[in-house]
């Protein structure tokens, strides 16, 4: 299988071409004001190097910031009518509660509240009110809302109100764009109910963004299809994609865990991925990057994704340096590095200038840097040492020794090693691990239930859950045959009755491609 693996940074846009686990060709360059040329153009690298590439081409992975940035920039955002289901008591804490003003009035004051929701057994909690229900999809048709986020208690247990609710919603006006909760988030009503307001909101954007995309590849007269990376990392191909944005965010450090799992070869590492303006530092956990526990804020608003437990240091090549060099980062000279950089001829004393002074790595004109006191790279160099060695620390799963993996276009900062690691791996192509984690991701699929053990065999209920990731495996386009367990979860709920625990479940299958058996 020939693949194609682009992923876009705020910085470098890379690409990869494999032809099974073979790299054929790699490129790096720096992302485009419009991202769709930028994209094109190192398509357009990676493709010259193989003849007939274009024709053998089976897929097309793409890793994008660009929804991340619409809800961290507040742009693109379309209103969306927040409606739950859980009254009486769900009306304690009103939908929105906690965001920051901005990206709350760019969604409007939408709110409605509904009677019903379940219980964690999936029993229901209060009856659903059918006139109610009709006044506030009238109400939703009269506002002429594009939008509409439907969260109801624990409706990942039972998603049938949130069902019948967007039914109605769809009969009334059959163009709306509805995201339900129990397809994106997690247990948790409120965390669950931003992420599909987030979601939400960025449904006309997704729509103008996978166009463009597609549009691209088209035009480019490639036949392959296409798929973006998910926070998770897995794929989504571009049908789910218009339907789920908001799984894209994270995908970048997801990315580059995966991309360092292959070239180093290791199941279990930590994965520095050190880029223009900072470094993201994770975990690889039998192959896959470990999840995140705690509640992950996206542009101020608190959501439960799943999401890559990463740590983002304020270090990277572009760092700009203080003149005694106590102090590096956080602000960066980002994509302008070849214009600001002292060795490039600019006027900006930066992390890759220090590195270069330092003879770690050659690059622009040293004669630049002549002015650059030594007792300045020293000091420099020793707090670039500090911070990464001090968040690596902060990520170690225990205090055994464990491999360190540098990837990223930065991982020139430190060819020579860090300070208390052992072992410290920069495999080939560690510059572009992004678009390589992007080129071999599989799909994925994802359930969580809450199960007492007492009423259900725990062999059973995790069989039960197992077989609805499978199924949503398969809907997000897994060839059946492929789909293996990735992970499975269990979390004793000891304030519940009957030995009550959640169960979470990922799978992972290879691409259903044409030539796949199903």
């Amino acid at each position: 299988m020939m693949r194609v693996g682009i992923d876009v940074g705020g910085t470098h846009t890379d690409a990869v071409l494999l032809r099974g686990d073979e790299i054929l060709a790699a490129h790096k360059a720096l992302t485009s004001a419009d991202i769709v040329s930028g994209i094109l153009d190192a398509l357009e690298h990676v493709l010259a190097a193989e003849p007939d590439a274009a024709e053998q081409l089976d897929a097309l992975m793409l890793g994008t910031t660009q929804f991340t940035n619409a809800v961290v920039e507040r742009r693109e955002l379309s209103p969306v009518a927040a409606i739950r289901i859980g009254a009486p008591s769900g009306r304690g804490v009103p939908p929105m509660i906690g965001w920051p003003d901005d990206i709350q009035q760019a969604l409007g004051a939408h709110s409605y509240t509904l009677h019903g929701g379940y219980l964690y057994d999936g029993w229901p909690m209060a009856p659903m009110d059918d006139d109610e229900i009709g006044r506030v999809v009238a109400d939703v048709v009269a506002r002429d809302l594009p939008a509409v986020a439907i969260a109801g208690a624990f409706s990942p247990m039972n998603p049938d109100q949130e069902l019948m609710v967007a039914e109605r919603l769809r009969a009334a006006n059959p163009d709306l764009r509805i995201t339900m909760s129990h397809e994106i988030g997690r247990l948790g009503l409120l965390e669950r109910e931003n992420a599909a307001l987030l979601n939400a909101g960025l449904l006309h954007f997704a729509d103008r963004v996978v166009t463009a995309f597609e549009q691209a590849v088209a035009e480019r007269g490639l036949q392959c299809r296409f798929f973006l990376s998910q926070n998770d990392g897995t794929l989504m191909d571009a049908a789910f994609a218009r339907r789920f944005p908001a799984l894209t965010f994270a995908s970048g450090p997801t990315n580059s865990i995966r991309g360092a799992c292959r070239l180093s070869g290791l199941s279990n590492a930590i994965v520095v991925d050190i880029g223009g303006t900072t470094s993201d530092i994770g975990v690889l956990q039998d192959d896959f990057p470990r999840e995140s526990n705690r509640v992950i804020e996206v542009g101020g608003v608190r959501t439960n994704f799943r999401m890559p437990d990463i740590l983002a240091v304020g270090l990277g090549g572009g760092s700009e340096v203080s003149a005694d060099g106590a102090t590096v980062g956080p602000r960066s000279v980002g994509h302008a590095l070849p214009e600001r950089g002292l060795v490039f001829g600019g006027d900006t004393l930066t992390a890759t200038d220090i590195a270069v002074a330092a003879g770690v790595t050659q690059l622009g004109d040293a004669e630049h840097l002549s002015r650059v006191p030594a007792k300045t790279v020293a000091t420099a160099r020793e707090t670039m040492q500090r911070m990464l060695a001090d968040a690596i620390d902060t990520m170690k799963p225990s205090r055994a020794a464990i491999p360190v993996v540098l990837v990223g276009g930065g991982a020139v900062l430190f060819a020579n090693g860090i300070d208390g690691v052992d072992q410290v791996i920069r495999p080939e192509n560690a510059g572009v691990a992004n678009a390589l984690g992007a080129a071999i991701a599989q799909i994925g699929g994802e359930q969580e239930r809450m199960i007492a053990y007492d009423q259900t065999p725990r062999d059973k209920a995790i069989e039960q859950v197992t077989a609805e990731a499978h199924k949503a495996a398969i809907v997000a386009g897994a060839d059946p045959d492929t789909v293996r367990i990735a992970d499975v979860e269990e979390t004793a709920m000891s304030y519940m009755a009957g030995n009550t625990t959640r169960v979470r479940v990922k799978v992972v299958g290879d691409i259903l491609t044409a030539g796949s058996n199903s």
